[in-house]
């Protein structure tokens, strides 16, 4: 029996700036803990991503906030309402189970799925012909979806989760099985609704992705969030790294670098000193290192990651994972 909401947290000072809030959301199955106390912010317009491995509880925390199911603790606030249910014609969720009628043709697919958030579907099938045509799928437009490519049937059914202009768009595992060219597109359309002010949210265990277009991202490991906030301030977490390569492998120099120098082949690789890197460029010159190359390289989100979730967190990251279970 879920407990109420209210005997366990609240969210005092409700904003119009966010479109996500998320308050100490727990959720249990079976007895076994699937996430365990998460918060989340998620600013109004913004690119947001929830990072994560297959099985550390993206499916589940994203079901939370959209009211699909209920927390057994914690409070959400979606659009300024506690209540998903009540502003789902505002929201376009395209889960990781892909599911089309094979038979309908697309720009009937996305007229159905227009139809379940309040759209006639007259008006629905007429905006799926529109979007097919917007989105380079003119040809496909009276295609089954039998007919149709992996690709090309996940993007109708992206277009139906965007056919009645939603506020708020959660995809979950959206670029699973896409490739490179596809994959680009969707990056691309997720860019252009932020742009129109819509607020995107979206779900991977594909770091790169997230490191190209989110403002924000939320970690989550065992069913925790180690870290959420900016995409800079994860990768400041690190120090950035410096590369150095030297004519000279030996010298009184050597004493100037930190003690955490590592040689790999022709290069030292150290953090960036805390002094900055002008003390030490005169103390390579004055020491004769004869300074071959130097470049400074900021911490990229992987190695944030790594950092804050774990290495074990960081195996788990697959390329080609399976289907998130909690």
């Amino acid at each position: 029996m879920t407990t109420p909401l209210s005997d366990h947290a609240t969210l005092d000072n409700p904003s119009h700036t966010h479109a996500i809030e998320a308050c100490g959301l727990v959720k249990r199955f079976d007895g076994t803990l699937a996430v365990d106390g998460v918060d989340l912010t998620v600013p109004q317009g913004s690119i947001y991503g929830i990072l994560g491995p297959n099985g550390a509880g993206k499916t589940t925390t994203i079901r939370m906030l959209l009211g699909i199911i209920d927390p057994d603790e914690g409070v959400r606030r979606v659009l300024g309402h506690e209540r998903p249910h009540d502003i789902a014609q505002l929201i376009g969720y395209l889960p990781e189970e892909r599911g089309l009628y094979p038979s309908m043709k697309s720009f009937e697919a996305i007229g159905f799925m227009g139809a379940l958030r309040g759209v006639p579907l007259a008006e629905g099938q007429r905006r799926g012909k529109e979007l097919l045509e917007e989105h380079g799928m003119g040809h496909a437009i009276d295609r089954q979806i039998r007919q149709l490519s992996k690709g090309m049937a996940q993007t109708v059914q992206l277009l139906g989760t965007l056919v009645h202009n939603p506020k708020l768009v959660v995809l979950d595992e959206p670029f699973s099985g896409l490739d490179a060219i596809n994959q680009g597109k969707l990056e691309r359309l997720i860019r252009n609704l932020a742009d129109n002010g819509t607020t995107v949210i979206f779900s991977t265990h594909v770091i790169h992705h997230a490191e190209r277009l989110c403002e924000g991202v939320a970690i989550i490991a065992g069913g925790k969030v180690p870290y959420a906030g900016s995409v800079e301030a994860a990768r400041d977490r690190i120090p950035a790294q410096v590369r150095l390569e030297t004519r000279e492998r030996e010298g009184q120099w050597l004493g100037a670098l930190p003690k955490d120098t590592r040689r790999e082949g022709d290069f030292l690789y150290f953090p960036l000193p805390d002094s900055g890197i002008e003390p030490l460029l005169r103390a390579l010159i004055n020491g004769d290192a004869g300074i071959q190359s130097l470049s400074i390289e900021r911490a990229g989100l992987h190695d944030a990651f790594v950092h804050i979730a774990g290495e074990a967190a960081a195996r788990a990251l697959e390329p080609n994972g399976v289907s998130e279970n909690a």
